[in-house]
C-alpha cells in the first residue's frame, strides 16, 4: 500500500531518480558517441588516469564520461560489456549499480513505501560476497553475475537513501509542528 507523502519528500526522490537515470543513459550511450572499435581495452587501476591518450580525440561528452570511468573504475576489459565495438566506460558491476540506483529511485518515486533498512543492508551482501571472493580466492565471477549483484546493491543503496529522506522529512514535519505550537 502506497504512503501519502508530502511533495517536499517526493521531490528529492524524483530528483535523484532523474539524476541517476540521466547518468545511466550517458554511460550507456557513451560507446555510441565514439567511432566503432575505438576503445577496445581500457584496463587499468582505480584512482588513476590510465587511458587519457585513448580519450584525446573523443568529443567533450564521451571524453568526460570515459575519464570519470577511468578514475573511478578498474575498467578491466574482461569484466566489462561492449557496445558498438567499444568498451563501456564502467565495468559490469558498476553498470549494474547504476541501473539499480535508477530503478530503486524510480520505484520509490512513483510508488512510495518505507522499506526496512535491515533488509536493504542485506541487499549489499551478494555483491560483497561475489567481489570479495574474487579478491581473496581464485574464483572468477561472470559479467551477468556482476551485473546482477551490482543491480541488487544499487537498488538497496537507493532505497536506503530514500528511508533516510523519509526520516528527515518526518523530523522536519515534527520541527515545523512544534514551531506552530509555540506561543509568541
Amino acid at each position: 500500500m502506497a504512503m501519502r507523502l508530502p511533495r517536499i519528500t517526493l521531490l528529492p526522490l524524483f530528483a535523484f531518480f532523474i539524476a541517476t537515470l540521466i547518468w545511466l543513459l550517458l554511460v550507456l550511450t557513451a560507446p555510441l558517441m565514439v567511432p566503432e572499435g575505438t576503445l577496445t581495452d581500457l584496463s587499468g587501476r582505480v584512482g588513476y588516469v590510465d587511458n587519457e591518450d585513448q580519450f584525446e580525440d573523443l568529443g567533450a561528452l564521451p571524453h568526460a564520461i570515459y575519464r570519470i570511468g577511468d578514475v573511478e573504475c578498474h575498467q578491466l576489459a574482461n569484466r566489462s560489456y561492449f557496445i558498438n565495438g567499444n568498451q563501456m566506460p564502467f565495468c559490469a558491476r558498476d553498470l549494474g549499480i547504476f541501473v539499480g540506483l535508477a530503478a530503486g529511485f524510480g520505484l520509490v518515486s512513483f510508488y512510495p513505501f518505507r522499506p526496512n533498512p535491515f533488509y536493504l543492508l542485506l541487499g549489499l551482501v551478494p555483491m560483497g560476497i561475489d567481489g570479495g571472493l574474487q579478491l581473496v580466492t581464485e574464483y572468477e565471477s561472470t559479467n551477468p553475475l556482476r551485473l546482477a549483484t551490482g543491480f541488487i546493491a544499487g537498488v538497496a543503496a537507493s532505497l536506503l537513501l530514500a528511508v533516510y529522506i523519509f526520516v528527515l522529512a518526518d523530523d522536519l514535519k515534527k520541527v515545523r509542528g512544534t514551531e506552530e505550537m509555540k506561543p509568541e
